[in-house]
């Protein structure tokens, strides 16, 4: 729309809303029309001639007109058009002034006495100036209504020719030009009071709509989204479903750290588009935020849903070329139904979350169905999340130890610390009901952080020899001040760099990400050592041992003591320990229970082992009386000798 168009479409409501002020409270004219009647009335009944008496039954007959049309045609109703609306007024307003005009001019010419003589013309006059106030929207009429009521009143002084009706019609001459005046007046700042109010609410909307709309893909935003959905939930009909597909992009970060941001901004336009071709027309398609999206559709039952569902990965997971980039972008989703799932917007939108959570947990690249349990699930977790932090407060968690043994000499060369948590109501809780709970919420940090410093208190009292093995979480490790955490519990146990060992699993470099490269150079640097743990389980990728400095493998215990155990397991055990050799790396085999597997493990080339065989996690008192135990063995073998 051009500058021009915008302006007429802004003047012909303008002139739309001047006009309406002709029409509010009709009682106003019928309060007018009943004066008016009630004073002709009366002329009528002293002057008692037939031609006065006919001009007031006209007269009352177009007063009561103007009341009923005022009442039927209301501006509101947009078949009424504004030229229709000023056509009624005007006939209606023409008629009325001239017949009141007419009636003071003939109630001045029969002179039934001064008192009624005042009372006609009075109200006449009063008339004629009150209504160019009341109809400033239109000059026109104003002013067409001032003259009609003042000429014939004008023109009957003249006639008479009396002084004092001389001076009226004077006095009428002059008012008629000044009442013109102040109409004009009034009517131009109606019409910019009004022209100003539709630019500001223009303006508004404009506003609003930008407010409520994502600048990159144009969808609703999330401020937009909470808008509709509530307005959606409020008109949906009584045997109708509604499903909110709440959909993450798989690996988008990675788009936007390789390509790009204006190459991911692309992307997720393109995505944008899909969805709008895909879902129906009365769907809501939002941009929640980052690369999450939300559509809410009326759907007829679940199995509605689900073929939605499946179709928009089927689109989704169709090839981008952007600028001869081949890319392939798949998604998540999380689905809740109303009212299955949820009967009000907060409800809904947090079960399609949980519900979306689940789906990328699950392996991603797939949709997953809101289920109560995953409530239950969540509430589990919180209750521990809340006991974890008041258990870490209260030194409710403790320390094992598990040794790692030298194959050849059977001596312990390093303990790896375990954390274990002893409720007080509900007993010992297992690390993976609890570790993840952590990760999901942050606490790993504090309590890999607390398990590191506890581990290293007790390893300070051990044998220089024997090392400590602490596992971290890539989340751990991805934390700002990662390292300056680690010196700090070296620090304060007073323990030896070289003395500790930080077990990652290869899940940490699956980003690559620099962060990872800074915790790593830096410990080192200081003498800390690396083990990369549950090698084999992974992507097992030779890259991250040649990139990094581990000094240790450890082989997963499903090549060791698995049901898939066999000739092939063997045979990558021994590859793994051929590698460790030629590297000077340690390979520790996990999991071992029985002598046929150390042996099994031992000749395949493994230089270290892990398992019940030698010993379950003990709290750090019998860890260090294994070390005793140790020492007595060899000086009683010194003496022996």
């Amino acid at each position: 729309m051009d500058r021009k168009t915008g302006r007429d479409a802004i003047n012909d409501r303008v002139r739309r809303t001047l006009v309406r002020t002709l029409y509010t409270q009709p009682t106003s004219l019928a309060i007018g029309a009943l004066n008016g009647v009630v004073s002709g009335s009366i002329a009528a009944y002293i002057i008692d001639d037939l031609l006065f008496t006919g001009f007031v039954v006209l007269f009352s007959l177009v007063g009561i007109a103007r009341v009923i049309t005022a009442s039927m045609l209301s501006p509101d109703n947009t078949a009424n058009t504004t030229r229709k609306l000023e056509l009624f007024y005007e006939a209606g307003a023409f008629s009325y002034a001239f017949l009141y005009g007419a009636i003071g001019a003939l109630t001045l010419l029969y002179h039934p006495g001064s008192a009624v003589e005042i009372l006609i013309v009075a109200n006449a006059l009063c008339y004629g100036i009150g209504v160019s106030a009341r109809n400033a929207g239109s000059p026109i009429i104003a002013n067409g209504q001032l003259v009609l009521t003042f000429l014939p009143i004008l023109i009957a002084c003249l006639v008479i020719g009396s002084l004092p009706l001389v001076v009226l019609a004077v006095t009428m001459v002059l008012v008629a030009p000044a009442m013109a005046s102040i109409t004009h007046n009034v009517h131009q700042v109606l019409r910019e009071s009004i022209a100003a109010a539709e630019n500001s609410e223009r303006m508004a909307k404009k506003m609003e709509t930008l407010a409520h709309t994502d600048v990159v893909t144009g969808l609703t935003n999330r401020a937009g989204l909470n808008h509709l959905l509530v307005e959606a939930m409020m008109d949906v009909p009584q045997d109708t479903m509604l499903a909110m597909f709440w959909l993450d992009l798989d690996r988008f970060k990675e788009v936007n750290d390789l390509l790009g941001h204006q190459i991911g901004d692309r992307v997720l336009n393109e995505m944008a588009v899909r969805l709008r071709d895909i879902m129906p027309e009365d769907a809501i398609v939002a941009r929640f935020g980052g690369d999450e999206f939300t559509v809410v559709a009326k759907i007829d039952d679940r199995r509605h849903a689900e073929r939605l569902a499946s179709e928009v990965h089927a689109d989704l997971m169709r090839p981008i070329r952007l600028d001869g980039d081949r890319l392939e972008v798949g998604a998540s989703i999380g689905v809740a139904l109303l009212p299955d799932d949820g009967t009000d917007a907060d409800t809904l939108m947090q079960n399609a979350d949980l519900a979306l959570y689940h789906a990328k947990v699950n392996g991603r690249k797939q949709t997953q169905f809101y289920d109560s349990s995953m409530s239950r699930n969540l509430a589990r977790k919180r209750e521990i999340e809340a006991e974890l932090r008041a258990a870490i407060q209260k030194d409710e968690l403790s320390i094992f130890f598990q040794p790692i043994v030298d194959l050849e000499t059977g001596r312990i060369k390093t303990f790896e610390a375990l954390v274990r948590w002893f409720h007080p109501e509900k007993g010992e809780l297992r690390p993976d009901e609890f570790i993840p709970v952590a990760e999901d919420s942050g606490l790993i940090v504090t309590l890999g952080n607390w398990i590191t410093v506890q581990a290293a208190k007790a390893a300070a009292k051990w044998p220089e020899e024997v090392t400590l093995a602490v596992n971290l979480s890539p989340l751990q490790i991805k934390a700002p001040g990662a390292s300056l955490g680690i010196f700090n519990a070296l620090r304060e146990a007073k323990l030896a760099p070289e003395r500790l060992e930080l077990e990652v699993t290869e899940s940490l470099f699956v980003d690559d990400s620099e962060a990872t490269e800074l915790f790593i150079s830096e410990l080192s640097a200081k003498g800390v050592r690396f083990a990369l743990d549950d090698f084999g389980t992974g992507y097992s990728s030779l890259a991250y041992i040649q990139k990094y400095p581990f000094s240790k493998v450890k082989i997963d215990r499903s090549f060791v003591s698995g049901p898939d155990v066999g000739k092939k397991t063997e045979a990558i055990i021994r590859a793994v320990a051929e590698m460790g050799a030629q590297l000077d790396m340690s390979i520790v085999a996990e999991g071992l229970e029985e002598i046929e597997q150390v042996k099994a493990v031992r000749e395949a080339g493994c230089t270290l082992g892990q398992g019940y065989y030698f010993s379950r996690a003990v709290p750090d008192y019998l860890a260090a009386m294994l070390l005793a135990q140790e020492r007595e063995s060899d000086e009683a073998l010194r003496k022996v000798g």
